[in-house]
């Protein structure tokens, strides 16, 4: 099965999100990653969704999805002319002995320290898939306390961005 990321534009009203995950729950698809936010119009909201199925699954998903009430686009982004990205806040465990090494390796990953506190330590940081599962591995000899990520976002590289237009009263 490979991995697929979705972006989709709805409008921005209630119950739009549950009618999608609820496509998915009903057709017994599983969502790996999802995330939701405004566009640059207030009235619409982009959607990432991500899902492993085979390529015959994922044309029934976008077709499923297109019919939606209030969705407005489909589009699978090539993950080779995309940015994706996901942040991660992570909180380790650390004492005087084990701090200065674990900000050492928060500096090599480009991470951010966001919070200390005598017996721990948390980090966030952005990046792909890869190199968060990474950091967390290493991470994992210090003891981690809890993490919490985003799931995928993902927009198109270059120019290109993805639009609604309304049609036309001609069209």
């Amino acid at each position: 099965m490979n991995r697929h990321v979705l972006s989709v534009l709805v409008e921005n009203q209630s119950g739009v999100l549950s009618r999608v995950a609820g496509l998915f729950s009903r057709r017994g698809y599983n969502i790996d990653s999802l995330s939701v936010g405004e566009t640059e119009d207030p009235k619409i909201s982009r959607m990432t969704i991500v899902v492993r199925c085979d390529d015959q699954i994922l044309d029934q998903i976008k077709k499923q999805v297109k019919k939606l009430v209030n969705v407005l686009t489909v589009v699978e982004l090539d993950p080779e002319r995309s940015v994706l990205r996901e942040l991660a806040l992570i909180k380790v465990k650390t004492d005087l002995t084990t701090r200065a090494s674990v900000m050492e390796v928060v500096d090599i990953f480009r991470a951010n320290t966001v919070d200390v506190a005598t017996d721990s330590l948390t980090v966030a940081m952005t990046g792909d898939e890869a190199k968060i599962n990474a950091f967390i591995e290493l991470m994992e000899s210090y003891g981690i306390v809890e993490i919490v990520r985003t799931g995928l976002t993902a927009i198109q590289r270059g120019t290109q961005a993805l639009k609604y237009y309304e049609k036309s009263e001609e069209e």
